[in-house]
């Protein structure tokens, strides 16, 4: 059975994206947060998040991220002991849909939704720094 938990309008861009880390500034409804990620190894990353006014966020995002920003709605969604983030895209990305859990470790066990297409963690094209510079109408 699937639980909608929640839902919540996403804006965030990239101050830097690099292929040893990333900084991501992210509007979730009405909480800001800057986001510092390192290199993905295997399907793990490391990941600093910190809370931001609304305010500055939007500055950043209009005056210093890259062009266009990322919009998309995540769906917070309870499927088999787990709760999956399902991003559905806007925009440049308008279509795309992916779908994501967090795992204690790799090596946890977990049951994929019968919803779920395919396994694209080791594409970088579905990287959301990579979205921005090659939007899903692209490809």
């Amino acid at each position: 059975m699937n639980d909608v938990l929640s839902s919540s309008v996403i804006r965030q861009g990239y101050l830097a994206s690099q292929k040893n880390a990333t900084v991501r500034v992210r509007i979730a409804g009405e909480a800001a947060f800057i986001t510092v990620k390192g290199a993905t190894r295997g399907i793990a990353r490391a990941e600093f998040e910190y809370p931001i006014p609304t305010t500055e966020a939007w500055e950043m995002l209009s005056q210093v991220a890259e062009q266009p920003f990322i919009d998309k709605t995540r769906y917070r969604v309870r499927c088999a002991g787990h709760v999956w983030d399902l991003d559905v895209f806007a925009g440049a990305n308008q279509g795309l849909v992916v779908a994501e859990v967090e795992l204690v470790s790799e090596s946890e066990a977990f049951q994929l939704p019968e919803w779920a297409g395919d396994e694209v963690s080791d594409d970088p094209r579905y990287f959301n720094a990579n979205l921005v510079t090659h939007p899903y109408r692209d490809w």
